[in-house]
């Protein structure tokens, strides 16, 4: 079987790093969550200084309507709404001097906040 894979909108694609899928099953697998049938879904909600912010939490299961990906052992869940902010975008997982924690990249964004937690497109 293939590490990636896409339930859904076959045209529709969000990447996940390695590093990102490996420290979401940890977690998941920390919560006692399993991550053969949950996974993490990522969204986009209305906030912040540039009107939208990027949101993520761990699901039990899938809604109905959302289009499901597989990277490296971790399934993604996104809504067809986030779907038209979030198309094309890599999360990945960073540490740093500054802490540690989730990133997109989207190729999408017009412009972004100066603390980098909300965006536009």
């Amino acid at each position: 079987m293939s590490t990636d894979a896409v339930t859904g909108a076959a045209d529709s694609l969000i990447e996940v790093t390695e590093d990102a899928a490996e420290r979401a099953i940890a977690l998941l697998e920390e919560e006692g969550i399993d991550p053969d049938e949950a996974g993490l879904r990522l969204f986009v909600q209305q906030g912040g200084c540039a009107g939208l912010s990027y949101g993520m939490r761990f699901d039990d299961e899938p809604e109905e309507d959302d289009t499901i990906y597989e990277h490296h052992g971790l399934r993604v869940f996104v809504d067809p709404a986030s779907m038209n902010y979030v198309e094309g975008s890599v999360l990945d997982f960073e540490s740093g001097l500054q802490g540690a924690g989730f990133t997109v990249d989207n190729p999408n964004v017009v412009s972004e906040c100066g603390c980098g937690e909300s965006f536009r497109t």
